[in-house]
């Protein structure tokens, strides 16, 4: 509840970057900030509310550990499945992310480490 409580307080930067063009990403969430591609994408609110879901991953794992369990996930898939793109779309971060990127009120009833239910 207090990291709940917490992201209240926690301004959102939107950063418009052009290298992400050679990433063929459309957004990066790097806390406190979300990098996106084109400027018109501030507008994308299912784009948007994608990345402030891993803001709240992030957050709810003090940023540091969100990483490290990111990078171990990925690797993780990436040897088993031999496919980048695949491996990154098992990450539990991701798949909690895709599942709930269209509703924009998710959240707010999201629970604490709700992410846990999709390893």
């Amino acid at each position: 509840m207090l990291v709940k409580k917490l992201f209240i307080f926690v301004t959102m930067i939107i950063v418009c970057q052009k290298p992400l063009k050679k990433l063929k990403i459309n957004g990066i969430a790097l806390f406190p900030f979300i990098f996106i591609r084109k400027p018109e994408d501030k507008e994308n609110n299912v784009l948007i509310n994608h990345e402030k879901i891993h803001l709240r991953q992030q957050l709810e794992m003090l940023v540091i550990f969100f990483y490290i369990f990111y990078g171990i996930e990925y690797y993780y898939w990436f040897f088993k499945l031999k496919d980048g793109y695949l491996a990154y779309r098992r990450i539990s971060f991701e798949r909690e992310a895709y599942a709930n990127e269209n509703n924009l009120n998710y959240l707010r009833k999201r629970k604490l480490w709700n992410f846990r239910k999709y390893f």
